[in-house]
């Protein structure tokens, strides 16, 4: 596997031939801001004028001429804006759409096991929901930032030019609040910021999980057990919510007072200097200007500081787009080989997960002839499944070597692995599409009378005959639901049109009831004529007959052979073996027992 190539990003990366309209915005939102205090400056003269002529106003010659310069600013300060804010709206859009495009287009090189590792919710509010932060953050926080940051320069000027004193007692609780602003948006915010939206992501993929497991859940009356999951990943949710705010509560506080705390500064101040005035009408003149203005500076300050909160978001969401970006993909060989057989060989192969303070596979050795039936049993936790996941590339391995049919799986291009393994699990996953498109799936190009052909052989008449519109009834809609031992057999209808050469079955009959699992067990052996077969399960007697059954625990094997074998050798097979027997001798008198009391039995 190989690094992404993006390891750091810049929102602009993405940006494309649309990058000069970003810029071109941001510019014209800097001149629009400029713009934007002319008009203060043309109401000044108009007091100004009548300051001059009064009491008789009518003397004043240029009110109207003042009054109209003001509104023609205005108009071309929102015009410019405008032109501003459609600019870097298109480039916004482009931005989003190719950020969601490269992710989807990263994601399908990745190794299928990331997707069970990160969860679905996860994954759809980073591709959806932090492409749409930064798609708001270009197309309308950015260039108000780049007109908040344009502004304070301009205002400087204008603070200073008219007196240079109520100036500087302007700019000092201005300087005071922009203190307590930096106390919002410094490191310790930033991971705040990360902290919070974490427990989102968290919260929100923990509802989609829940959200999809209700009808397991209410099948086996366990909702509050479920439930504990989510409603731990709301509390921690609240928790950062809560700490996040009050973390912001008093140099929020603080900020607001300073902001607008100017003319607690501005008039005793002017109080104090009028009586030292040479010329008290000009100085009146200047103190109407910083009492015009200098609201105008608090809107300002507020601004940016909304925009540097917005810009820790929009960066937090770049973040999480580089972390899918950044992301391993598996590495496709340069010279692809082709098996020439359909064998199976573990060598030396260890494997650990992220984060993991020990192996999941730890140095296994074995292998499966063309053609043969191997079982892998043991205690859960031990490494099956991940052994399985680990011959299609669900995962590559940390050491040793994988191959099938001689060839390592790692030189083998992933479309041809693909058509070499067929995979039924025990999650069964039906698409809302009809029981035809569903078996399809697995072969695209394949006929009707294919698909129909398969789904025989999967004994899924049974299923066809009750549907309203038999193989052409829609799941999932209507209240048309199957079962989880009918749907594992039109997943076993899948594997059945796809005859691929190797067969991992992984818990395939964990869901299934009694009459089900004969079904299921009648599918098995037409999937598996002729077939490699790696077949994992609990229910012991579905691998008996099988050709070699190994015994996993801790990541290692720590016992392989025949059933009787196994079970004269009296280790951990064997009492397995003894455990299973007794839980179908409990199954059965409880069976026998509520059959003689007239009542229903449901274990």
């Amino acid at each position: 596997m190989e690094k992404g190539k993006n390891k750091h990003m810049k929102l602009l990366d993405f940006a494309g031939k649309y990058k000069g309209l970003t810029i071109l915005g941001c510019i014209l939102s800097g001149i629009s801001a400029i713009l934007t205090m002319i008009p203060f400056i043309c109401i000044w003269q108009v007091v100004r004028e009548i300051f001059t002529v009064m009491p008789n106003i009518s003397k004043a010659q240029n009110l109207a001429f003042y009054g109209w310069l003001a509104l023609l600013f205005s108009v071309v300060s929102i015009l410019v804006y405008f032109g501003a804010l459609m600019c870097t709206h298109k480039a916004a859009f482009r931005v989003a759409r190719n950020m969601r495009s490269r992710m989807l287009h990263h994601i399908v090189k990745l190794p299928l096991g990331y997707f069970d590792a990160q969860g679905s919710g996860k994954l759809r509010r980073i591709i959806d929901e932090s492409s749409g932060q930064t798609e708001s953050f270009l197309a309308h926080q950015l260039p108000d930032l780049t007109g908040a940051y344009v502004t304070p320069i301009a205002m400087l000027v204008l603070l200073l030019a008219f007196d240079w004193r109520l100036g500087l007692i302007s700019i000092l609780p201005m300087g005071i609040g922009f203190f307590f602003m930096s106390k919002m948006a410094g490191p310790s915010s930033k991971d705040k910021m990360k902290e919070y939206q974490n427990s989102l992501e968290d919260m929100n993929n923990e509802a989609v999980e829940y959200v999809r497991g209700i009808p397991v859940v209410k099948t086996f009356q366990q909702s509050v057990f479920s439930f504990k999951t989510f409603h731990d990943s709301i509390l921690r949710y609240k928790k950062w919510v809560v700490e996040y705010t009050i973390s912001f509560r008093i140099p929020m506080t603080c900020f607001t007072v300073s902001i607008n705390a100017i003319f607690a500064f501005l008039i005793p101040a002017g109080i104090l200097l009028i009586a030292s005035a040479v010329n008290v009408q000009a100085f009146l003149l200047d103190f109407i200007f910083y009492i015009l203005f200098t609201p105008f500076c608090t809107v300002m300050l507020t601004r940016i500081l909304f925009s540097s909160e917005n810009t820790m978001l929009a960066k937090d969401a770049l973040n999480r787009v580089a972390s899918i970006l950044n992301e391993k993909t598996l590495v496709e060989p340069q010279n692809p080989e082709i098996p020439k057989a359909a064998s199976i060989s573990f060598e030396h192969v260890s494997f650990s997960y992220a984060g993991a303070k020990s192996p999941a596979i730890n140095d296994v050795s074995f292998s499966i002839p063309e053609g043969a039936t191997v079982a892998l049993v043991g205690p859960s936790g031990g490494g099956k499944t991940t052994a399985a996941s680990l011959i299609p590339r669900f995962w590559d391995v940390d050491s040793g070597k994988i191959s099938i049919g001689g060839v390592d799986v790692k030189n083998i291009s992933t479309s041809d692995l693909m058509d070499y393994v067929s995979f039924v699990f025990q999650d069964t996953h039906l698409f809302k599409a009809s029981l035809l498109e569903n078996i399809r799936s697995s072969k695209p190009s394949a006929s009707t009378e294919e698909v129909i052909k398969a789904a025989k052989a999967a004994q899924c008449e049974e299923i066809f005959t009750k549907m309203p519109n038999g193989i052409d009834t829609v799941v999932g809609t209507k209240g048309i639901y199957l079962s989880g031992g009918e749907a594992q057999r039109i997943s076993l209808a899948r594997a059945i049109l796809k005859d691929a050469p190797i067969v991992l079955l992984d818990e395939a009959t964990a869901f299934a009831d009694p009459e089900n699992e004969h079904q299921i067990q009648l599918a098995f052996k037409e999937l598996t004529k002729g077939k490699t077969v790696l077949m994992i399960a609990h229910r012991l007697s579905t691998i008996r007959n099988a050709e070699s059954i190994m015994v996993m625990k801790d990541g290692k094997i720590v016992e392989q052979g025949i059933h009787k074998e196994l079970i004269e050798r009296a280790g951990i097979y064997a009492k397995m073996w003894k455990e299973y027997q007794s839980s179908i001798s409990w199954k059965v008198a409880n069976s026998q027992i509520a059959f003689e009391k007239g009542v229903a039995y449901n274990g």
